[in-house]
């Protein structure tokens, strides 16, 4: 789990890294056909495999925790003393012989293979290799005495054993050496010239001869050797010199093991690793992983786009509360640590804000887990789904459930308002006509009957207007859609109004777009709705004064325009505002008022297949935006 931006610089190593280097050296400890041991600085042991356990006698949990050195006996502790004394970080040391004590106080023969390293956290180990050796330690021995036991030892190894000339013969080989090689014939193979037929590059035999007779041995040498088919099979060497009565070097002794499963289970293993790591790296969610003191130790790609920042920048260098605020990441934790949310160690699809770079606030649905080694945290694990896209829909879903419910509302209420006004057209027609006929009856206009007769003119006219507006919000009068350039009936509109005492302090401005195209519509009830909007708009500036400021634009769809009217009046109270398109709603006193102005303009608004909006708070003004769409075949019906 590395985040690689740049091939040619080294990979951070995060504690993620370190738990799957760990599993992975486990897992292939506990296949080894040979003894594995993790020593810390004071020698106690803190990881053995089983083969160890095997052939020292012991169960695994009986050594762990046990000082290494009550194994040995006094030479064998000065052995091992002497080898530790000498070697340096990152090197190893190699002794054959070492003899460890078992659980039935018998000695068994080792090869021991000795390395010290740093851990992560500084802290010094030291890495054992221990291979019981005791069976050819001792018919070796017998061998050196007195050569009866020769072919019984070498044909007891279950690992390619050769004597080899110092110029490229086989001398002698076991059967197993044969069977790694695919040879059925030992004769054809001792005539092998090692140089040109087994060796895959012949420099790796240079190599190997150059330090075998500089060191007197070779230990672990990895080559690619040939089968006798022309397969290439990757062995590891580990041999001795054979020298004369004269200690001149004459041949090679020594094993060789086929590794070929073993590599393969490597690369198998860097294959998933590698697998496992890309699926991270590369998934949609948002996953950020954080050690136990909460610094981050993964970010991949889509934490990269969610919040801006790099992981470069961010790995092991941010703290998890650099994306939300510590108590979160307290609550968080606290939750993960209880079996009251899904089980412990898990926490699922809660809603946080995760804070990206220069502030972004990105609301999140998380789920997140602990990461275990037995009882031990290792890590949390936290996956994010950005949630802005889909409470953007649920919001457009919300608000066009409100229009549709306004629509059927104010549809239902103009059907009642067309039965209302033609019911009164008629009565309040003849209460206009007989109230004027009774005033021309009187000679002296003066008579105080004739003032009673033009309040009842005056009234009567006035509800004449609101049966007008009536019509006009029931859709009932007839329209006639022409092109109609709405920049120029707000300029109208405006010329009009600017001259009335209600525009004094009222200071105006025009940010009209000059490449505004002509809309399809009936100019008078549109102009009807302009006028409204402005007069609203001074109305709700007329005790202080303020601005009106007048937008149009192209949408950028290019098939409907916008209209914007922003005042910096007293705004309107989120309690009302799904109430103000309602017809007789107003907030004015009575008498001032009839309540249709904007009732009527969302009839005519929709008569134009169009929409009206208002955005505004208490105290900072109001917005009304008015979308006209472009294109009018549509009302050609």
């Amino acid at each position: 789990m590395k985040h690689m931006s740049n091939p040619h610089k080294s990979p951070k190593i995060s504690e993620l890294d370190l738990l799957e280097a760990s599993n992975l050296f486990k897992t292939i400890a506990e296949i080894a056909n040979i003894g594995i041991l993790v020593l810390d600085d004071y020698n106690r042991i803190q990881f053995a495999n089983r083969m160890i356990a095997y052939f020292m006698g012991y169960e695994v949990n009986t050594l762990l925790g046990k000082n290494f050195t009550d194994f040995l006996d006094e030479k064998n502790q000065k052995i091992f003393q002497t080898l530790q004394e000498k070697i340096d970080t990152c090197s190893t040391r190699i002794y054959p012989g070492l003899e460890l004590i078992t659980a039935n106080s018998t000695n068994v023969v080792t090869e021991m293979c000795l390395a010290s390293c740093l851990t992560h956290s500084r802290e010094k180990k030291y890495l054992i290799y221990l291979r019981e050796i005791s069976v050819e330690w001792h018919l070796i021995r017998e061998l050196q005495e007195s050569g009866k036991r020769y072919n019984e030892l070498f044909n007891r190894v279950d690992q390619g054993t050769f004597v080899s000339s110092k110029d490229g013969r086989f001398v002698d080989c076991n059967a197993a050496l044969l069977k790694i090689l695919n040879y059925t014939s030992k004769e054809e193979f001792l005539k092998m010239d090692i140089i040109k037929n087994l060796y895959l590059n012949p420099e790796d035999r240079e190599k190997y001869q150059e330090i075998i007779e500089r060191d007197g041995m070779v230990k672990n040498y990895e080559v690619i050797w040939k089968k006798k088919n022309g397969e290439n099979i990757p062995v590891l060497i580990t041999s001795h010199v054979i020298k004369d009565e004269n200690d001149k070097v004459v041949g090679y002794q020594g094993l060789t093991i086929d590794i070929s499963d073993r590599i393969r289970m490597e690369r198998e293993l860097e294959e998933k690793n590698r697998f496992f790591s890309n699926l991270l790296e590369n998934s949609v969610e948002c996953i950020v992983a954080a050690d136990t003191r909460g610094n981050v130790i993964f970010f991949n790609k889509a934490a990269e786009k969610l919040t801006g920042y790099n992981a470069e920048e961010v790995i092991e260098n941010f703290h998890i509360t650099k994306f939300y605020p510590i108590e979160v990441a307290k609550d968080i934790m606290r939750k993960l640590r209880s079996d009251e949310y899904g089980g412990r160690g898990k926490l699922e699809n809660f809603r946080i804000n995760f804070y990206g770079k220069d502030g972004i606030e990105v609301p999140v649905s998380c789920s997140a887990s602990i990461i275990y080694e037995g009882d031990k945290e290792l890590a949390s694990l936290g996956l994010f789904t950005d949630l802005r896209e889909k409470l953007k829909m649920e919001k457009e879903l919300q608000d066009t459930q409100m229009r549709l419910i306004q629509t059927e509302k104010m549809a239902s209420l103009g059907s009642l308002a067309a039965g209302v006004a033609h019911e009164i057209n008629n009565p309040l027609g003849g209460i206009l006509i007989y109230a004027s006929l009774l005033m021309e009856d009187f000679a002296d206009q003066n008579d105080p009957r004739v003032q009673d007769l033009k309040r009842i003119v005056e009234e009567g006219t006035r509800c004449k207007d609101i049966v007008k507006n009536l019509l006009e919000f029931a859709r009932q009068t007839e329209s006639k859609f022409e092109p109609v350039d709405i920049n120029k009936l707000i300029d109208d509109v405006l010329f009009f109004l600017e001259k009335q005492a209600l525009f004094h302090n009222i200071k105006t401005l025009r940010e009209l777009s000059p490449d505004l195209p002509l809309i399809q519509g009936d100019p008078n009830p549109i102009k009807q709705v302009l006028m409204n909007m402005m007069v609203n708009a001074a109305e709700a500036m007329s005790e202080k004064g303020g601005t009106l400021t007048i937008t149009t634009e192209v949408n950028p769809d290019g098939s409907s325009i916008a209209i914007f009217f922003k005042d910096t009046g007293l705004g309107i109270p989120p309690a009302i505002q799904s109430k103000i398109f309602e017809p007789f709603f107003t907030t004015k006193d009575v008498g001032k008022g009839t309540g249709l102005g904007l009732s009527t303009s969302y009839g005519i608004v929709q008569s134009h297949h169009g929409t009206i909006e208002v955005e505004s708070a208490s105290g900072k003004g109001a917005t009304f935006k008015i979308i006209l769409p472009i294109a009018f075949e549509k009302f050609q019906e």
